[in-house]
C-alpha cells in the first residue's frame, strides 16, 4: 500500500495548495471545467441507476467513480481547493496571499459551473432527443429532486437555510477526507479505496455538494422543475458552498495542519 505518515501527507496538502495558487488562469479553468463536467456525469449516472433500480445504496456505491477519475487526472473541484489552498496561506509560503487564494477559488468556481452546466445540457438533450419528447422517469425524478431541495428548504425558513448549510459542512468533511485519503499512499489502488468510502457516505446521506448541485438544479429546471433561479441560489447553492467551505477547511484542512505540519516544525526546531 506504500502508506505515508500523516506528517508526510500533511506537507503534501500544503504543497498542493501552493501549487494551485500559482497555477495559470488557463490551466485552472480547464482543470476546473473538466472536474465539474466529470462529477456531473457521475451524478447523472447515479441518478439513472437509482431511478432504474430503486436502490439508493447502489447509486451511492457507484457514484464515486466520477470523483476518482477526476482526482487521478489532477482536475480541481471547488470543495477540494476550499480545503487545500488556505493551508499555503496559513503556512506563509512565499507569494501565497489571500488575494491569490480568492483568485483560485473564483476561477475554480467558474470552471466547475461551466463544466457542470455543459453536462446538464448534454444529459437533457439525450433524454429528450433534442427536446422533442418527454424525458421519462429520470427527468421526472430530477425535477422532483430539484423542487424538494429548494422549495422544501424554503418552506422551513431560516431553519431550512441552516439545514442546507450544515449538510454542506458534512458533505465537504467527507469529500475532503477523500482528497486527503488519496494522499496517504503512493499506490493507485489504495488511493481509489481511500477516496471511495467517504464519497459513498456523503452521497448516500444526501449531503449537499456545491458542484453536484451546479449540475443537478439547472438539469432539474430544464426537465420541468417548478422553481426559479433565485430559489436555487438562495435556498441551495449559496448555503451549500458556504457550508462546503467551512466543512472542508475547519473540519479537515485546519486540524491536520495544526496537529501535523506545525507539530513537525516544532519537533524539528
Amino acid at each position: 500500500m506504500s502508506y505515508l505518515e500523516p506528517s508526510e501527507f500533511a506537507k503534501k496538502m500544503v504543497d498542493a495548495g501552493e501549487q494551485k495558487i500559482f497555477m495559470s488562469t488557463k490551466d485552472t479553468l480547464i482543470r476546473a471545467f473538466m472536474a465539474g463536467a466529470i462529477l456531473a456525469l457521475a451524478a447523472f449516472f447515479a441518478i439513472t441507476v437509482i431511478t432504474t433500480t430503486g436502490s439508493l445504496i447502489l447509486g451511492s456505491v457507484l457514484f464515486p467513480v466520477g470523483f476518482i477519475m477526476l482526482y487521478l487526472l489532477k482536475y480541481d473541484l471547488l470543495t477540494g481547493v476550499f480545503t487545500l489552498v488556505p493551508l499555503a496561506v496559513i503556512d506563509k509560503r512565499p507569494g501565497c496571499t489571500v488575494k491569490g487564494m480568492l483568485r483560485n477559488w473564483g476561477l475554480v468556481f467558474c470552471g466547475n459551473f461551466a463544466g457542470a452546466l455543459t453536462t446538464a445540457f448534454f444529459a437533457s438533450f439525450i433524454l429528450t432527443y433534442g427536446y422533442q419528447i418527454d424525458g421519462g422517469a429520470v427527468a421526472e425524478k430530477v425535477a422532483t429532486i430539484g423542487e424538494s431541495r429548494t422549495l422544501g428548504y424554503k418552506e422551513q425558513g431560516l431553519g431550512g437555510w441552516f439545514t442546507i448549510f450544515i449538510r454542506g459542512m458534512l458533505c465537504n468533511w467527507m469529500v475532503s477526507m477523500g482528497v486527503v485519503g488519496a494522499m496517504i499512499s503512493t499506490s493507485a489502488g489504495a488511493k481509489i479505496a481511500a477516496m471511495w468510502m467517504p464519497i459513498m457516505l456523503f452521497f448516500f446521506m444526501v449531503f449537499e455538494h456545491s458542484i453536484v448541485n451546479m449540475f443537478l438544479f439547472p438539469f432539474s429546471m430544464i426537465m420541468g422543475g417548478e422553481f426559479h433561479v433565485s430559489d436555487y441560489l438562495i435556498w441551495n447553492e449559496i448555503p451549500t458552498a458556504l457550508g462546503n467551505l467551512v466543512g472542508g477547511f475547519l473540519l479537515v484542512g485546519l486540524p491536520i495542519y495544526y496537529t501535523h505540519v506545525r507539530e513537525t516544525k516544532r519537533s524539528a526546531a
